[in-house]
């Protein structure tokens, strides 16, 4: 993302001072010096592996790098990146590192019948272990699938680590299960337990309790959710899913003037669902013109990314279509294609509810029919 995206106002929504009061916070380097950090390690890893792509450990920097660009500072071109990285380093490494590579990048692109082929490939290439079954438990948990086994092995690791990598995953498929109770147990212990510096899995914890308390449980509490998506931003001022949903909390409870100051430094960032969420709380004003021109960027952004990305893009690219892109035939399309790709609960529940929207609505008008 661009430092044009970092403006100074972003920290009005942070609240850094009263977190760093907060004894219930751990502390953690500034989100805009580690946003700029990353940026910094980014080009850096990435001069280095143009030099020497086989140099041990650095194709993996350079995903870490990239994902955490896309996760939270909504660099959404680093999808593009990392396809790059996967095919430059499989022409030159033939072992398994570059099919644990390839795994990873086609998983965080959603293609995940690729990612299997890829693993299976590492395992005959003698890739270790731990690796191969991280990457499926993780492949397993974004589909919907073996949520038993997931969650046996996630409480395995989870007890012999005790770090957040292990525990917010843990907590995530216990989610999944709905358990929540124990989900929330999992998020704060590994909020609790996290004993470094950088705010990146401080914020990515922070918002999945946001997530959880806001669009998981079934009676959602919108003040806890709006809590703890403060507080991520609070780690990481430029975290766009995170000012994206608390806009979204802001604009139900009629607070629309915050909504759109949420969004407004995050527009340059590239994901097209800050346009769409800022379209929404437009309307909601009456700015209807405004409106219209957030929509069609938001459409526009969209159609892009599904056409270089439609696995990763096509849930919440259906989500769009049903509401304000108000094409539900496009809206069911692409909520199927969801569905075929990764049957989750929530992914069925979405595709269902469409259809039922669309079975819903009159017919269209006839052309030339009289009114």
């Amino acid at each position: 993302m661009g430092r044009e995206g970092l403006q100074p106002t972003l920290r009005s929504h942070a609240g850094a001072a009263i977190m760093a009061r907060d004894h219930h916070c751990p502390a953690a380097t500034d989100g805009e010096i580690a946003a700029i950090n990353l940026e910094s390690a980014r080009r850096g890893a990435w001069a280095r592996f143009t030099h020497d792509a086989r140099r041990p450990g650095l194709a993996e920097t350079v995903v870490d790098h990239e994902r955490l660009a896309a996760q939270f500072l909504g660099d959404l071109e680093a999808l593009d990146r990392l396809d790059t990285l996967a095919s430059q380093f499989s022409g030159v490494d033939d072992t398994s590192r570059a099919a644990l590579v390839q795994a990873e990048v086609a998983s965080a692109v959603h293609r995940f019948d690729d990612a299997r082929g890829h693993l299976a490939r590492a395992a005959l290439l003698g890739g270790p272990g731990e690796a191969l079954e991280r990457h499926s438990l993780t492949i397993d948990q974004a589909c919907g699938v073996k949520l038993d086994a997931v969650l046996a092995a996630r409480r395995r690791l989870a007890r012999a680590s005790g770090r957040c990598e292990d525990l917010v995953p843990l907590g995530a498929v216990l989610a999944d299960l709905e358990h929540f109770a124990e989900a929330n147990a999992a998020y704060h212990q590994a909020f609790e337990s996290y004993d470094r510096l950088s705010p990146f899995p401080l914020a990515w914890i922070c918002f999945q309790l946001g997530m959880l308390w806001g669009e998981v449980v079934p009676v959602p509490d919108p003040d806890l959710a709006a809590m703890w998506y403060r507080r991520a931003i609070a780690y990481l001022p430029g975290h766009v899913k995170a000012r994206v949903h608390l806009a979204e909390v802001y604009e139900s409870q009629g607070r629309t003037s915050e909504a759109e100051a949420l969004l407004l430094p995050v527009l340059s960032s590239g994901d097209p669902e800050v346009r769409w969420r800022l379209a929404d709380v437009l309307i909601a004003q009456e700015r209807y013109e405004e409106a219209e021109a957030q929509v069609d960027a938001a459409r526009d952004g969209f159609e892009d990314l599904l056409g270089r990305h439609l696995l990763a893009f096509a849930d919440h690219a259906a989500e769009f279509y049903a509401g304000s892109g108000n094409d539900r035939r496009r809206a069911l399309e692409l909520a199927r294609v969801n569905v075929t790709n990764r049957p989750t609960r929530r992914a069925v529940q979405q595709e269902l509810a469409i259809a039922s929207e669309l079975a819903a609505a009159p017919p269209a008008p006839i052309p030339g029919e009289e009114r």
